[in-house]
């Protein structure tokens, strides 16, 4: 019996519950997937005594520690560093960047995705004996059956009593004629390349695109980017606004409401046709958002329905519209977020053992990872309006917080939406050096329910950036540039 209350050994191999008194095989959980939901599901599976099979027909980690999350914030790391030396705001520290080594780079990045997949992924799967890994494609023949096609083409058919679906998610391709015929980027070749083109075009205006962007920009490429509408079209208006004003500082040239009618390829340059005008560069990225993994899965002879776009429809339990089949992750309807697929993950593997666990998505707290950093969590005024909350809402620009004037850096804003009448705090975004080490204050102001007023009265270090989050809440009743330092 486990903390949560249930026994996860209380199913046999033929799903039905034993006889009291006699001996119970441990449940048997199949997982798709080998992700970071799949991996969070299968640890706490096996912890609450499953046997778990995990099947995979590619790289063993997922997306984010192989093509995401981890190679990108290593390259933005290194493109920042390498940016500051020449563009830092301090008298009297030389401003000097040296030519760029993109071949070490790529050696270096390569080496700690190895070491993270290694440590985080194949090290758990050798040092648990519940976790079995099978190497193939998945699909379902049925909703109690799995067929697994094995490298060797033998086909291995299982029936779990539970199956956690985890496939992810991989890069969305626009219909643009002639784009499949030339030799466009993914946002896995922009990272993995030990290329640094004079030109890079980049198609799309959200997070994925705005981060590799700027990262070439900083790396030493001229860069142009064409979003369909503005920048992160998604967020508060502002945000998009202040965003690119820092790209453009920088450089980088914006196209906003801009599609391609075309797209050539002539063995050296790409060529995309705009109306009369026609843009070249030696390389194109397509970052225009990800697609659901489930083609190949043959879901409907499992019945499990999705959404239109491919993606599974699960409920708050994690669960899909077949009984003992659950879902997480990217190839769901959920946000796209590694974390919220993990814990989705554990929530999952809890309530296939028999469990009750459900996920709160009120409150999740997102991070662009440009430089300023987007960090979000909430409702916008506008979304507010459209549940039905009066909005009031007040921002503070990063010239009124003093750790940012200690930086020289104010590029950016805080802003916080909340209740009108009650003052409850009910969206924050930011932008910001760092932001994402800000919003984490306001996700946690949002859960707990507290009111601008409250925030404004808690003890914030000074000198921080989340600092910020203080000043703007005195913003709904005080005027912050007519405080000293350190005001309470």
């Amino acid at each position: 019996m486990s903390a949560d209350g249930y026994d996860a050994t209380r199913l046999n191999d033929t799903g039905a519950t034993p006889a009291p008194g006699t001996p119970s095989a441990p449940a048997h959980v199949a997982i798709i997937g080998s992700g970071g939901g799949a991996f969070a599901g299968a640890i706490r599976a096996a912890e609450e005594g499953a046997r778990v099979t995990m099947i995979e027909e590619g790289t063993i980690g997922g997306t984010c520690v192989n093509v995401g999350c981890v190679p990108s914030k290593i390259t933005l790391r290194a493109a920042e560093l390498h940016h500051r030396r020449s563009h830092h705001p301090f008298g009297g520290i030389p401003r000097d960047a040296g030519p760029i080594d993109r071949s070490a780079l790529l050696a270096q990045l390569r080496s700690r995705v190895e070491e993270l997949r290694a440590s985080k992924y194949e090290g758990i799967l050798a040092d648990e004996p519940a976790i079995e890994f099978l190497a193939g494609r998945a699909r379902f023949e049925d909703a109690r059956t799995l067929a697994v096609e094995e490298p060797s083409g033998a086909v291995k058919r299982l029936q779990p009593d539970r199956i956690l679906i985890a496939t992810g998610a991989f890069p969305a391709v626009p219909p643009l004629y002639g784009l499949g015929e030339t030799p466009y980027w993914t946002s896995t070749e922009a990272l993995f390349t030990d290329e640094l083109p004079e030109h890079l075009l980049v198609i799309g205006g959200s997070f994925v695109a705005l981060e590799i962007a700027q990262a070439y920009r900083r790396l030493g490429s001229e860069v142009t980017i064409l979003a369909r509408r503005k920048l992160l079209s998604r967020d508060d208006p502002e945000v998009g606004a202040v965003l690119q004003a820092a790209l453009e500082d920088e450089g980088i040239r914006v196209l906003t409401h801009t599609t391609p009618q075309r797209v050539d390829h002539d063995g050296v340059r790409f060529r995309l046709a705009l109306g009369g005008d026609t843009l070249t560069a030696e390389r194109l990225l397509v970052a225009t958002g990800r697609q659901p993994n489930t083609q190949t899965l043959h879901l409907e002879a499992a019945g499990v329905q999705t959404h239109d776009s491919g993606a599974i429809v699960v409920d708050s339990h994690l669960c899909t519209s077949t009984p003992g089949i659950f879902a997480v992750g990217d190839c769901t309807t959920m946000p796209q977020l590694v974390y919220v697929a993990a814990a989705a993950g554990t929530r999952a593997a809890i309530n296939m053992a028999g469990g009750d666990a459900e996920l709160d998505l009120s409150v999740v707290p997102a991070v662009v990872f440009t430089d300023p950093q987007v960090a979000t969590v909430g409702l916008t005024e506008r979304e507010a309006e459209d549940h039905g909350i009066k909005a009031d809402a007040r921002r503070i620009d990063l010239v009124h917080v003093p750790r940012a004037l200690a930086n020289f850096d104010t590029r950016g804003f805080i802003k916080l939406v909340a209740e009108a009448g009650t003052g409850r705090l009910v969206g924050a975004q930011v932008v910001a050096h760092n932001g994402g080490e800000i919003v984490q204050t306001a996700a946690l102001a949002i859960r707990n329910r507290m009111t601008v007023e409250s925030l404004a009265n808690e003890l914030f270090p000074y000198l921080t950036m989340a600092e910020g989050i203080k000043l703007c809440a005195q913003t709904f009743s005080r005027d912050v540039a007519r405080l000293s330092c350190c005001a309470g």
